[in-house]
């Protein structure tokens, strides 16, 4: 069955040839790897819940290419998540970034709403995504039995307890919030996002090798 676009296909075989890991990272993403493994071994239903403090750019965008990379891969009982420590909204330019890469994104709110809602489609439509800003423990997420992970420093360190957490990973990433503004935008959008679809795409792939 047809889930991808080509275009977002295109960029998801480039992730197999230009896989390289930062060394440093290889352990946080190792500890996740093994967590799914362990749950899919024991046919335990996984829940993933990327955190940041805005629930934003990189939450967001771990939460899309989490999904992605399980939907690729096939693996059973996970589903994916991601919120806040606050709301605010998902940021135009992280969608610019994920529709640059492939995806299919459409801004279902007409109001004047500054937190946005969007749909993430899929060539089968059963797997597309309802996206918004949200704090993590939204009714849309799992209230227990869950992994948090944290992809930005500053909700990983003033968050040190995380309610309903069965397991808490530290993987954070730098913010391209650095750059809103700069001649430099889309490239760091371009580059944190990739980044992001690499690593993810590193951990699933390593659990279909188990």
């Amino acid at each position: 069955m047809k889930i991808f676009n080509p275009l977002l296909t295109n960029y998801i075989e480039c992730l197999f040839s230009e896989n390289e890991i930062d060394k440093s990272r290889i352990g946080l993403l190792n500890d996740l790897t093994d967590y799914i493994y362990d749950k899919i071994r024991k046919k335990e239903k996984i829940n993933l819940v990327f955190i940041c403090t805005h629930n934003s750019r990189r939450s967001h965008l771990a939460h899309i290419w989490a999904h992605t990379a399980n939907l690729h891969f096939n693996l059973p009982n996970i589903q994916t998540f991601s919120g806040g420590t606050e709301e605010s909204a998902f940021n135009i330019r992280a969608v610019a970034a994920l529709i640059r890469a492939g995806f299919q994104i459409e801004n279902l709110d007409t109001s004047k709403s500054t937190n946005q809602h969007y749909l993430v489609r899929f060539e089968d439509e059963k797997h597309n995504l309802s996206m918004f800003s949200k704090v993590y423990d939204h009714r849309v997420n799992p209230k227990e039995n869950f992994a948090a992970i944290m992809v930005c420093s500053h909700a990983d360190e003033n968050c040190p307890l995380i309610p309903g957490a069965e397991k808490r990973f530290s993987v954070p990433y730098d913010d391209p919030k650095d750059f809103d503004g700069t001649d430099q935008e889309s490239e760091k959008y371009d580059e944190r996002c990739l980044e992001i679809a690499k690593e993810m795409f590193y951990v699933f792939e390593r659990i279909n090798k188990k």
